[in-house]
């Protein structure tokens, strides 16, 4: 049974233990710096906004800053690249993977109304680039879950932005040779007992992920 970290608190990482379990792995939440020797994979999840410190800008419009977190998460990525272990980053998670590589982030969208979490998922449709792997998994238009007002801007060093939404904001990164993916929605809340009508099925995604089959 494949072992897999989730880099979150544990009182807000229901849904990701959830889904893993749900597709037979073993999730163990944590935000210790752990031997990465022990797992077969990385999830960092969605929260708050990034401390815009660490991608050289003052702040204009994060909110929901956790600095503490932001740097041990950005710790633990740094312990699984160095053994290019799997990465999957979610939402806030994805953000994260560009900051980490020099990338950096859209403080405030200017089209943030279309995407932020309004006491519920908003729903849209997005485009994947041909021949990326969220193009094999789910065609090239699919609708996602959207909860965010921030996304990524300059992408970091050898990230590939590879799904869009009609407003161009990035929905979905991969690095160019290691084993990172990013998407800017939320799989965990697109299957099994989340699963949704109007989404396309997360689950597809959480199992490339730990199978590895990027």
């Amino acid at each position: 049974m494949k072992r897999i970290l989730i880099a979150g608190y544990p009182q807000q990482t229901k849904n990701y233990e959830d889904a893993m379990k749900a597709l037979g792995s073993c999730p163990i939440t944590t935000l210790h710096v752990p031997d990465v020797t022990q797992y077969d994979g990385l999830i960092l999840p969605g929260g708050g906004d990034i401390d815009p410190r660490l991608f050289g800008q003052l702040n204009q419009g994060s909110g929901s800053i956790d600095s503490k977190l932001d740097r041990l998460q950005l710790t633990i990525l740094k312990a699984f690249i160095l053994e290019q272990k799997p990465v999957l980053g979610i939402c806030k998670g994805m953000q994260l993977i560009n900051v980490f590589f020099g990338g950096d982030i859209h403080q405030n969208l200017a089209t943030c109304r279309l995407h932020q979490y309004d006491g519920k998922d908003q729903v849209h449709e997005t485009t994947a680039k041909a021949g990326s792997l969220l193009q094999r998994l789910y065609g090239t238009s699919f609708p996602v879950n959207s909860a965010h007002h921030q996304g990524v801007d300059t992408p970091g060093q050898g990230i590939r932005y590879i799904q869009f939404c009609p407003d161009g904001v990035v929905e979905g990164l991969v690095h160019t040779y290691l084993p990172v993916i990013g998407v800017q929605w939320h799989p965990e809340r697109m299957c099994f007992q989340h699963k949704r009508s109007d989404t396309a099925d997360g689950s597809l995604l959480l199992k490339t992920f730990l199978t590895n089959t990027f």
